[in-house]
């Protein structure tokens, strides 16, 4: 039996690849537990230098986390998912605080909980085949692994865009954001990683010299073109006054932006607000902490994240009955008890 994770050395280098491809990566709890034992190890090998993650399969980086597994488990049952939950987000803090150069190839699909296991290193190569998205919002989840912390410190108002909508980015736009920090075509990957593992890595000016050499120009944004317009509707404060904005707008951007938000999960639309507001002023592991209560209280009730994952991984009809159903049904009271303590349960970082 193949492992889902594979770890392996070259030179200086420490190379984890995702293997699941026939799930595009995602990523189960024993992957996080054996990714974040090799970080420790690797953090305290001298003859390691840097550490570079990709994915197996040639489509997907890693497409996020396992969550059609998790839901599988009642609300009355959901110990499988909070043991993911504060596993994979050690993990994520883990890679935060790496003290190494830390390389992730985004070759593919890369989405909730592939973010994760590249936004908080050092690096972060796109090629031409990434595509970029937190769509939690579409199955009455949030964007977790640390949205709380990168999603409010992106650019004016683009991590709230992408938080609410889902919305996909690809090439420029994954840089023009500050999600990726450079960019290579997908045919150099394996030549760049000879040439990393052939260098002398002193410290992540090297990684920047090799990647100097492999890195082109992925050409302009498209995102540029409505920025004034996403800086403008997502500089509101509620989520009403956003859609209040959109409809106001006469252009094709807001009139579709506008159909996909009354697609995503009342509830989870409020929380998101609310939990990139508060990460903003938040270090990491608060704000880790914070995202662990959420999803906490999330599978702990027969909330919307059961019914999304049902309506969009499991059956497919992608027409979730979310609870409440709209917007202003949703109250402050019922987006605050998704940030109550847990007590003992906190999450230990």
């Amino acid at each position: 039996m193949t492992a889902d994770i594979l770890f392996e050395t070259r030179g200086p280098l420490g190379l984890i690849t995702l293997n699941r491809p026939q799930a595009l990566n995602s990523l189960n709890t024993a992957m996080c537990r054996l990714l974040d034992q090799a970080l420790i190890g690797w953090a305290k090998d001298d003859s390691i230098r840097a550490v570079i993650i990709q994915g197996a399969g040639g489509k997907a980086f890693c497409a996020g986390g396992d969550v059609k597994t998790l839901a599988q488990n009642s609300p009355d049952d959901h110990h499988l998912a909070t043991e993911f939950f504060a596993t994979e987000y050690i993990m994520n803090s883990r890679i935060y605080h790496f003290p190494k150069p830390y390389i992730a190839l985004l070759d593919g699909i890369t989405m909730g909980g592939g973010v994760g296991v590249s936004i908080h290193g050092s690096h972060r190569i796109v090629t031409e085949k990434c595509l970029f998205a937190m769509p939690e919002s579409a199955i009455g989840l949030i964007p977790d692994v640390g949205g709380s912390y990168f999603m409010p410190r992106l650019p004016g108002r683009l991590g709230l865009y992408l938080g609410l909508s889902g919305a996909r980015l690809k090439g420029a736009d994954i840089l023009y954001a500050g999600i990726g920090t450079s960019y290579m075509t997908s045919a150099r990957i394996a030549d760049f990683i000879t040439a990393l593992a052939a260098a002398e890595i002193n410290d992540a000016g090297d990684v920047d010299r090799i990647i100097a050499e492999f890195a082109e120009d992925p050409g302009a944004a498209p995102l540029d073109e409505f920025r004034d317009l996403i800086e403008a509707a997502f500089g509101e404060t509620t989520l009403e006054d956003i859609f209040d904005h959109l409809a106001a707008i006469d252009h094709p951007w807001a009139a579709k932006t506008l159909t996909k938000l009354r697609k995503m999960s009342p509830v989870s639309m409020k929380v998101i607000i609310e939990q990139i507001t508060r990460g903003a002023t938040l270090d990491f592991n608060d704000a880790m902490k914070m995202e662990y209560r959420i999803v906490s209280h999330i599978v702990a009730y027969c909330s919307d994240f059961y019914e999304g994952v049902r309506a969009v991984l499991i059956d497919k009809d992608n027409t979730p009955s979310w609870h409440p159903p709209t917007v202003t049904a949703v109250t402050d009271d019922m987006v605050a008890a998704h940030f109550t303590t847990l007590g003992a349960k906190e999450l230990d970082l």
